[in-house]
């Protein structure tokens, strides 16, 4: 057996075809009949045989007819009972020996074994070969002969049956009692006969797939053999490209925007200056989050070309000296500081760009409402909900006399829209928004009441040095884009939603992304 073994392990693919060609060379008329026994008498893996009859039937130097075959085969306990008899036999015999006093539970098990016990017992006392005495407990033989034992003859005659020739040879009673005690069992076995095909020759030679320069250039071609070309099969299909789940969040969020009568803002300027970001925000050039360990700050070009000079010094004055009822911050305020490029920390600094836009355009100010949804970058600790970099969704309107009022009603407007209904305002602090609130909804998976946002209204040292009327107001909230969206998708770890260990068949097999609005905002 290990001789046998050894040599199926170093027989390679063209041993194995060299043997299946030879077989076919005796004739036109040459056949294998029988791919298994082919494969037994040749030492050869049956699967192999088979594997390799494909691969020549492919190319036609072979030709293929499937059958299969059933039969049944004996499993362990089956030999055992050809060796030892069955179960109720042998419980039977012990019992015929012990005579009228029969055996005890104890006693039998002793003499035939625990389990040979248990299943000989069972079927004894089904077959009335026996009794149990009552008094005594003991059980009583009520035949005299144990010699004929059926199970062991039918198993015996399966076994020595020819191979494929033990599926008739018994009754279907017998069959089914076999296979109840899980004694035999069926199998089907396919195989093949093998007999030449129009291509056949006793050494297959490779067909070239492929028309090279080469061939053209030294003329091998005409005497070279090619693969045929099947023209009328169809290419494998081309997926398209899939939206990733944050998109499919920003879509609809953009489209939710844009009802409600925002204008989008250009945001794809990742770069900006600490002018933009930091000081036109009213935000200290001391604050922490202007630090290196915060920021992510821009080596090369380290500082921007220029920024609105008369713009500047009206910043500068704010921050050194106050105005619009402010004292600012009485420090010095320092132009190499104010020219720093960074990765911009949130889209606000566009925000600024653009109420600063608004309030010099020709014409003068125009009420506005405007949005952005785009990346932004900080310096901070990567874990399950936060990542150095992350998508911001910011709203806000300018208009004239607007109020805290208008504020809640715009963000709850906003959140109604997606889905979110219960909402708590709690007061914060913010660098440039006075007064300031943080947004809270309630998770009802999570049960529980979660951070979802921030806003407030722009400060008028903001305001003030950009030029706008002094009854002008702006209200302005923004959120996560990874937050909604690890809710929508019930992704516990913001770093399979977003980053270089995302999996690419989430994002391929994500559904589409539809915010509906509650029932009762439905009916009104």
């Amino acid at each position: 057996g290990k001789c046998i073994e050894f040599n199926r392990s170093k027989t390679t693919m063209g041993d194995v075809e060299a043997t299946i060609l030879l077989a076919l060379s005796g004739g036109a008329d040459a056949v294998v009949p029988d791919s298994f026994a082919f494969a037994t008498t040749s030492n050869l893996d049956h699967n192999s045989i088979v594997g390799t009859c494909k691969s020549l039937q492919a190319d036609a130097y072979v030709a293929l007819s499937e059958h299969s075959t059933q039969f049944f085969v004996l499993g362990k306990e089956a030999e055992s009972i050809i060796q030892n008899g069955s179960q109720e036999i042998r419980v039977l015999n012990a019992l015929i020996a012990a005579g009228e006093e029969g055996l005890g539970m104890p006693e039998l098990q002793s003499v035939v074994g625990k389990d040979v016990c248990k299943i000989g017992m069972g079927n004894c006392l089904k077959n009335k070969w026996a009794k149990k005495d009552k008094p005594s407990g003991k059980l009583i033989a009520l035949i005299a002969d144990g010699s004929k034992d059926e199970v062991k003859e039918h198993l015996i005659a399966l076994k020595e049956a020819p191979e494929g020739g033990n599926i008739k040879i018994l009754d279907a009673t017998a069959y089914a009692a076999l296979k109840r005690r899980k004694l035999i069992s069926l199998v089907t076995r396919k195989f093949y006969t093998i007999s030449r095909g129009p291509s056949y020759a006793p050494q297959r030679t490779k067909k070239a797939a492929d028309l090279t320069k080469e061939m053209l250039e030294t003329g091998k071609w005409k005497e070279t053999s090619f693969k045929q070309y099947n023209f009328q099969t169809l290419g494998e299909s081309v997926g398209g490209g899939y939206l990733h789940p944050l998109l499919k969040v920003r879509a609809e969020f953009r489209k939710i925007l844009m009802e409600m009568g925002f204008e989008e803002m250009p945001t794809n300027k990742w770069v900006e200056s600490s002018f933009w970001n930091f000081d036109s925000l009213f935000q200290p050039q001391s604050h922490p989050a202007r630090d290196a360990h915060d920021t992510f700050f821009i080596k090369e070009p380290a500082e921007t070309v220029s920024v609105p000079e008369d713009y500047y010094e009206r910043v500068k004055t704010m921050h050194e000296k106050g105005g619009s009822g402010s004292i600012g911050y009485r420090c010095v305020f320092k132009r190499e500081e104010a020219m720093k490029n960074l990765l911009r920390t949130h889209t606000t600094a566009i925000s600024s760009q653009m109420l600063y836009k608004l309030a010099n355009q020709p014409g003068g100010f125009k009420p506005a409402r405007y949005f952005s949804i785009d990346r932004v970058f900080r310096n901070e600790s990567m874990d399950a909900t936060h990542l150095c970099e992350f998508h911001q969704v910011e709203g806000l309107v300018a208009d004239y006399n607007l109020s805290l009022g208008d504020l809640i009603g715009t963000i709850e407007t906003f959140f109604r829209k997606i889905g979110i209904t219960r909402l708590r305002f709690k007061p914060a602090f913010n660098p440039y928004t006075e007064p300031s609130m943080e947004v809270f909804g309630y998770h009802p998976d999570l049960k529980k009441w979660t951070e979802i946002g921030n806003s407030g209204m722009f400060r008028p040292e903001m305001l003030a040095p950009m030029g706008l009327p002094k009854d002008v107001r702006v209200i302005a909230w923004g959120l996560s884009l990874e937050r909604p969206t690890m809710i929508k998708y019930r992704i516990d770890n913001i770093r399979n939603l977003f980053g270089h260990k995302v999996d690419m068949a989430m994002t391929k097999n994500a559904p589409i992304c539809r915010f509906e609005m509650p029932e009762e905002e439905e009916k009104l």
